[in-house]
């Protein structure tokens, strides 16, 4: 018999019962009513449904009048607010890992790559600067520092944009973030 970890089990043999709590190979930990660990092997075991009747499973945590009321009153619809923290999220992240571009890197040389990995950048950050995006992430990984010097040069040619390191928590060093400025003129 197969068990799983919150499997309610009988001990065979003995006036016991409990919760499994750990199952390492033939060997189940159960959680005893009494709050005791006690280690069993698993053919001394036994998987019991809880018997109670439909009402109590169904209700178990309220009362049935509650539950009717509940139904009757319309709730208003909460309106999910954003952290502040959430709201500075950048709205767009591009992964330039070349296994992200390509299903296989095998036959090109360094230079293809860093090519594929550049054009994937400014193709996206002419797509963020035309549908008004203000923020990008793009992961290019810590490595050598080359595809960041170039992405860093590539940004430096947009005068709507700046960029800085991204979030250090979140991507480590290996992530360049890009903010536009939307109104230029």
């Amino acid at each position: 018999m197969s068990y799983k970890l919150g499997d309610y089990v009988l001990v065979l043999d003995e006036d016991l019962s409990g919760v499994i709590k750990q199952i390492t190979g033939n060997t189940i930990s159960i959680e005893t009513e009494d709050g005791f660990l006690i280690d069993f092997k698993s053919d001394e075991l036994v998987k019991q449904q809880k018997k109670q009747d439909l009402k109590s499973e169904l209700f178990l945590h309220s009362d049935i009048s509650d539950v009717v009321s509940e139904k009757e009153t319309p709730k208003r619809k909460q309106q999910t607010k954003k952290k502040a923290k959430d709201r500075y999220e950048p709205t767009m992240e591009v992964d330039l890992h070349i296994n992200q571009l390509v299903n296989s890197a095998k036959g090109m040389s360094n230079h293809d790559m860093l090519t594929l990995q550049l054009d994937t950048a400014k193709r996206k950050l002419d797509f963020a600067i035309n549908k008004r995006i203000q923020k990008i992430v793009f992961i290019h990984g810590v490595g050598e520092g080359v595809l960041k010097m170039e992405l860093e040069y590539l940004f430096g040619r947009y005068d709507n944009v700046k960029y800085y390191d991204a979030n250090y928590q979140k991507y480590g060093l290996g992530a360049t973030e890009v903010y536009i400025y939307q109104n230029v003129s």
